[in-house]
């Protein structure tokens, strides 16, 4: 194609360059799409190897320009979008943090109240720690102090909630006061004299008064062992006894003895449980643990699991020995690990504010985004903090706690974790990379995962295993670690339950001992 037929087409190319307001130069000030797609069409004269050369060539560049410009309009749409996003996440956690100063400052007023009132004073504390007028939380944390409660309300059937102290504790360590890091900078030397990471111990202030029995449905010898304990309880302990309504139904068809078992009538009953209970006791496998956990929305009394399931990751109590077991329970202290959760809430691309966000999910184990029935890879957009981590191009993502790490996580590549380490794992479902590794963040960040508006179909959210939500382009998962712990109860303590539910479940590294006879070194 001579230069002469380009110009008697009457179309002229300019060279000129305008650059963009965000700093880009636009890319069609070069070639003109009319006139690429006129060379282009344009008819080749002769077998010139140059000007062929010079026709791909120019055809390369009308494509690559296409897809900048079809790039730079998506990335300023997802710009202006995720700007939008942010400003209604910022407003949000400014009014959580207006609200939680507020709950706060309420607390201290009852609290006051209470000091000044001698009839309503608190004397646990007192007789723990053997001195007038002060709280136990110089040695420890009280869980009036952890527990966000709401005011008592004036009937005479409800038994006054126990008291309980948290504190570090170590075998070789008689006292139990709580050890900070001690850091010294002496000559440069920056070393950590102590570590506060022991195991924790469960102090009763007072004898527990009230249990909580959760139980495995459609199991009978779980009935069994439940109606056992239930009579157990009453009889040697005289304890109120809290059950599911579907157990306590059970348990009148089997005897009218059990009249004197409560249980609950709607939701908002079950919100203030906590108020009410002192200890929770599980009768299953780790499912159970699961939904005992989801029933408590914010402080979680301590959880004493008995395993009567499949396997037994937290369930570290033999149901042959309860009585032993809850003897020892009751009596205290006892070791406990605290399981962390995560707090989940979806956002929708049609928010138009913070208050449109759906109610938040807590979850001991994983929250889960997979692509659900669609054929296509799932794309998701993860974010830690303000900073972006990858995009994830696979079967899905797991979020997980270190108590889920031996769950879904597992299965998925991810490593076991002692579950009093406390950071959120990071593990993608079959990625199609070949290094795509899973990852572990610290406790304090928040990670985000939205589905792009450019993703060919949506995604799928579940949260321990239920409670499935859709996600569309646009909408994300906000993921941060839950203010409220799940406490549960160590046959030994923490270490030792970790280590014998995974020699013991999974086998961990079950092999053949090599013979002594053969070979050796000379």
């Amino acid at each position: 194609m001579a230069p002469s037929k380009l110009n008697s087409s009457g179309t002229s190319i300019s060279m000129s360059c305008s650059q963009a307001e965000n700093g880009f130069v636009n890319s069609f000030s070069l070639f003109p799409e009319k006139a690429v797609e006129e060379i282009l069409q344009s008819p080749i004269q002769g077998s010139d190897d140059h000007l062929i050369e010079f026709s791909e060539a120019l055809r390369t560049v009308a494509k690559a320009l296409r897809q900048v410009a079809e790039g730079k309009a998506s990335a300023q749409a997802e710009a202006a979008e995720w700007k939008r996003k942010f400003e209604l996440e910022r407003d949000r956690n400014l009014k959580f943090e207006h609200a939680e100063k507020s709950c706060f400052e309420h607390q201290a007023d009852l609290d006051d109240m209470r000091t000044n009132s001698p009839a309503k004073q608190p004397t646990s504390c007192n007789v723990a720690n053997g001195q007038s007028g002060k709280c136990c939380s110089r040695k420890g944390i009280c869980s009036h102090e952890v527990h966000k409660e709401k005011a008592p309300i004036c009937d005479s059937k409800i038994v006054k909630k126990d008291s309980i102290k948290l504190s570090w504790f170590c075998k070789d360590d008689q006292s139990d006061q709580y050890k900070h890091d001690i850091v010294s900078f002496e000559r440069g030397n920056i070393t950590t004299a102590q570590r506060s990471s022991k195991q924790i111990s469960l102090k009763w202030q007072s004898c527990p008064q009230t249990v909580l029995i959760l139980t495995k449905p459609n199991s009978v010898s779980v009935q069994i062992l439940c109606s056992e304990m239930v009579r157990w309880l009453r009889q040697q302990k005289n304890l109120h006894i809290y059950v599911e309504p579907r157990v306590r139904v059970e348990l009148l068809a089997e005897s009218s003895y059990f009249n004197f078992v409560e249980t609950w009538k709607d939701d908002e009953e079950v919100l203030m449980l906590h108020t009410k209970v002192d200890l929770v006791v599980t009768l299953g496998g780790d499912g159970t643990v699961l939904w005992a956990a989801s029933m408590f929305k914010g402080p979680v009394p301590p959880i004493v699991p008995f395993s009567l399931g499949s396997l037994g990751f937290m369930t570290p109590f033999y149901s042959e020995h309860y009585k032993e077991c809850l003897e020892s329970i009751l009596k205290g202290p006892i070791s406990i690990t605290l399981r962390h959760r995560l707090q989940c809430h979806v956002i929708r691309e049609a928010a138009k504010n913070e208050y449109e966000t759906e109610e938040p999910m807590l979850v001991l184990n994983e929250v889960t985004i997979d692509r659900g029935i669609s054929s296509f890879l799932t794309n998701l957009e993860c974010y830690c903090d303000d900073s972006f981590v990858t995009c994830v191009q696979g079967d899905g993502l797991i979020l997980s706690t270190t108590s889920g790490s031996t769950a879904y996580s597992l299965a998925a590549g991810g490593s076991m974790v002692h579950p009093q380490v406390p950071g959120i794992l990071f593990t993608p479902i079959c990625p199609h990379s070949l290094s795509f590794r899973p990852m572990i963040f610290p406790e304090h960040v928040t990670l985000r995962v939205q589905v792009p508006f450019n993703s060919r179909s949506p995604a799928w959210a579940s949260f321990d295993g239920k409670d499935r939500k859709q996600l569309a382009p646009g909408d994300a998962l906000v993921c941060s670690m839950a203010p409220w712990p799940v406490p549960t109860a160590c046959l030994d303590d923490s270490t030792n339950d970790f280590l014998r539910s995974i020699h013991e479940g999974l086998h961990w590294n079950l092999r053949k001992t090599q013979s002594f006879d053969g070979p050796r070194e000379t």
